[in-house]
C-alpha cells in the first residue's frame, strides 16, 4: 500500500486496532486502519506498529503522539 498521500509535512494519522488476528494495514472512510496482534499492554502495541511499518511498507516511522490513544500521528524518519 502507497501512504504518500496521507503524508503531510512528514506526519499522518492511524488508527490502531490492537489484538486483531493479522497484522494488516486498510485505508477507510479516507483514513488508515492498522490491525495488530498485540495487545495493547506495556507498549507492546505500539512497537509492533513501528515494526510493522518499517517491514511491511519499508517505512520507518516514530509515534509522535497517541501513545495510549487507539488514535495516534506517526512521523516518518
Amino acid at each position: 500500500m502507497d501512504i504518500s498521500s496521507y503524508v503531510i509535512d512528514g506526519k499522518f494519522k492511524v488508527r490502531v486496532m490492537p489484538k486483531a488476528g493479522r497484522n494488516e494495514i486498510k485505508e477507510e472512510n479516507g483514513k488508515l486502519k492498522v490491525f495488530l496482534k498485540e495487545a495493547a499492554e506495556d507498549g507492546r502495541a505500539n512497537a509492533a506498529l513501528v515494526k510493522f511499518f518499517k517491514k511491511e511498507l519499508g517505512v520507518a516511522v516514530e509515534i509522535k503522539s497517541g501513545f495510549t490513544s487507539r488514535e495516534k500521528v506517526l512521523r516518518v524518519v
